[in-house]
């Protein structure tokens, strides 16, 4: 990771069907699209943010959660798979699950998902498809997407700046202070019944 690294606070909501709230977001520009496909790990002791996206094990990591609920990540992890006894250890710690007895020098994607993970009584691989449509607005990035998790259709929005004050007064301009803040893994763990 090059450069300083300033976390973001970040506001964030899933529902259903935000089509009116999303088309309200778009109206206000042009709108970047990305599409990914990425496995997102759970653990019933952590709720850090851990998916696998392009190969690299990316983890962000929950630093504070301020009075209005807006919560601060930061990244603390990018691997390349496959990922070395030392990355793995690290990780179990992140996930606070015991690593396996018969861990190997190093891992693979595979290796990691089908020997690990899947055995594991404290874990869940998650498939996540996303179409995101992001636009800057007050300065601040904001996204409204459409997710599935193992094939489970959810839409969400999420307005993100290093600056709180500024997150929440756009929230509030875009008509969603109502709704309340879930990030990716709260609403996944509901979503595959870890909650």
């Amino acid at each position: 990771m090059d450069g300083v690294i300033i976390p973001r606070w970040e506001w964030r909501t899933f529902a259903e069907n935000l089509e009116v709230e999303g088309a309200r977001v778009l109206s206000h520009g042009e709108a970047r699209l990305k599409e990914s496909k990425e496995v997102y790990v759970l653990s019933r002791r952590s709720n850090e943010n851990t998916k696998i996206r392009d190969g690299l094990m990316d983890i962000k990591s929950l630093q504070a959660v301020n009075d209005d609920g807006l919560e601060q990540w930061r990244p603390i992890m990018k691997e390349q798979f496959p990922l070395n006894v030392e990355s793995l250890m690290r990780l179990f710690g992140i996930l606070q699950v015991a690593a396996p007895h018969d861990i190997k020098q190093s891992c693979t994607y595979d290796e990691f998902i089908d020997d690990i993970v899947k055995p594991h009584p404290d874990l869940v691989a998650v498939d996540v498809s996303k179409r995101r449509y992001g636009l800057t607005i007050n300065g601040c990035t904001v996204e409204f997407a459409t997710t599935e998790f193992n094939s489970i259709p959810l839409q969400t929005m999420c307005v993100e700046h290093a600056d709180p004050a500024l997150v929440m007064e756009t929230v509030r301009q875009l008509g969603l202070g109502s709704f309340a803040n879930i990030n990716y893994i709260a609403a996944m763990k509901r979503v595959v019944g870890m909650d």
